[in-house]
């Protein structure tokens, strides 16, 4: 179970930090609409469109990512309370409940609609460009799959932590900036 968990953290780390490359990516696309826009006043028809697959596609392709890091908001007021057990079973229901429906819809859904788009080579509509788009249809699909994968690992994460009372941490890859910037000036974080 702990060799599963590891391979799905390290999966999704593996694509968080590929698909993250996406923000650069995205910055000099609108730094490069912005220049020609206001300083030669040629706008381009692409970049609007550009602009939301590539943002479309980091969202979707960072959440098994930030779920391997318990990042995702959670109204955690009492949650933190808790101990690890009470934790572990609220989130396992939560998982089997909730997430697994979601995400196979999503897959299910993702799946028809790509399918589809890939049928007839969707173009967008909403600029005079046509960029296609049924690539980007596949992209919900995939993170789909990325989920579900880095589900069950939480799931696995959740039957530990029954089992044995304490969480399996997450491997470190990041540091928040604001726990470095506090490390470097002698304080904790919190």
């Amino acid at each position: 179970m702990r060799a599963f968990i590891r391979f799905a953290d390290r999966l999704s780390a593996a694509f968080g930090h590929a698909f993250g490359w996406l923000v650069v990516l995205m910055t000099l696309g609108v730094s490069y609409e912005v220049l020609v826009r206001y300083a030669f006043n040629a706008p381009t028809p692409w970049s609007l469109d550009v602009s939301f697959i590539m943002y479309g596609t980091l969202f979707m392709m960072g959440g098994a990512y930030t779920l391997s890091r318990n990042g995702h908001v959670r109204g955690d007021f009492l949650y933190r309370m808790w101990k690890p057990r009470t934790q572990a079973a609220v989130d396992l229901v939560l998982y089997l409940i909730f997430f697994f429906p979601g995400i196979t819809a999503l897959i299910l859904s993702g799946w028809k609609y790509s399918a589809r788009s890939w049928g007839y080579a969707e173009v967008s509509v909403n600029s005079p460009a046509g960029i296609p788009i049924y690539q980007f249809k596949s992209v919900m699909v995939a993170a789909g799959l990325l989920l579900f994968i880095q589900g069950l690992a939480q799931v696995c994460r959740c039957l530990l932590c029954l089992r044995e009372g304490y969480w399996l941490s997450a491997e470190q890859d990041v540091e928040e900036t604001e726990a470095a910037l506090v490390r470097d000036h002698g304080g904790e974080a919190t």
